[in-house]
């Protein structure tokens, strides 16, 4: 486990006082590490801080798990004096302020687009353990579900869902069907236009015979905005009133901007993350369920998907 944490973030780390940390003596004891990517200049990384350090705070003196647990800065400051400043008001070790490649790398490695980000990730393997963080601090102050790992879709969505007619239904008649989770939002211009390209979709397939559920996960500013966006979708959706169970699923699926479409099968397994581009470039849904293809033809939509890993481009 150490070892691999001195390959991750080498063998020293600061704290506040920019004393030496030892990489090696503080992977002995860990599982979780959350690799918190901020910049003291960014406002809402100012706002963050202080969150997780009450946050920390709590979890290093009440929880059974406080010798588990730890964070690591990584810094996008370009000016070492507000690095230093901002790191004062930390209680957990940094990446020290010279060492750039190896700040490049874990933003490349855990795909890091925006601060703050927090990523939670197994101490012994890298493995991403839950990559939205931020909602953690925010849902779960006590730290009482660590180490925050993913969940069944159907035990993170159970309860009442609402249909656009204000009538109830229950999350297990999902049982037995392929499903979208979709974010999105009212305000939101691309989502405004995906929906309106999901509707025909979802109704095609519907006739098709397909067992086929759409869950509308709103990210609406108030309740007004929601129902007006929902009374134009003809599937389910998450109550607005829920706000922990929308959160509990932005956390399952690392949900870092919008619109986003989870294509899940029959047994709640990830189909793709990129039901977006199946759904605009398959306005048929001929391919349905859309299952990733070995070859695709790259576009200026699917090319997304060269971030998700290791892949292949031939100019032919």
């Amino acid at each position: 486990m150490s070892e691999f944490l001195v390959s991750l973030l080498g063998e020293r780390l600061v704290d506040s006082e920019q004393a030496e940390v030892d990489v090696q003596a503080l992977g002995g004891r860990l599982s979780l590490v959350g690799l918190y990517f901020g910049c003291s200049q960014n406002a809402p990384c100012k706002q963050f801080n202080a969150s997780l350090c009450e946050f920390y705070s709590k979890f290093k003196k009440t929880s059974e798990h406080k010798d588990k647990l730890e964070i690591v800065f990584i810094s996008s400051d370009q000016d070492q004096k507000h690095w230093q400043d901002f790191l004062q008001e930390m209680q957990w070790p940094a990446l020290p302020f010279k060492d750039r490649h190896k700040k490049m790398r874990l933003w490349n490695k855990y795909k890091v687009t925006s601060v703050p980000s927090l990523v939670f990730v197994d101490a012994a393997t890298g493995k991403v353990v839950c990559r939205n963080g931020l909602l953690v601090v925010r849902d779960d102050p006590k730290g009482l579900e660590f180490p925050w790992g993913a969940k069944p879709f159907a035990e993170v969505v159970a309860g009442p869902l609402l249909r656009n007619n204000r009538q109830a239904a229950d999350s297990g008649s999902l049982e037995g069907h392929y499903v979208g989770v979709y974010f999105s939002a009212h305000w939101c211009p691309p989502c405004r236009s995906l929906t309106r390209v999901l509707v025909e979709s979802y109704r095609a397939i519907k006739e098709s015979g397909q067992k086929f559920e759409i869950v509308f996960v709103s990210a609406d500013r108030s309740e007004e905005s929601f129902q007006q966006y929902f009374s134009e979708m003809p599937w389910l959706a998450v109550p607005y009133s829920d706000e922990a169970r929308r959160s509990r699923l932005n956390r399952l699926y690392g949900i870092q901007g919008i619109p986003t479409l989870i294509l899940l099968d029959a047994e709640g397994h990830m189909i793709t993350r990129q039901g977006r581009v199946e759904v605009l470039n398959d306005p048929g849904c001929l391919l349905f369920p859309w299952h990733p293809r070995a070859v695709l033809e790259l576009s200026e939509t699917n090319a997304v998907q060269l971030h998700e890993g290791p892949c292949l481009v031939l100019f032919v």
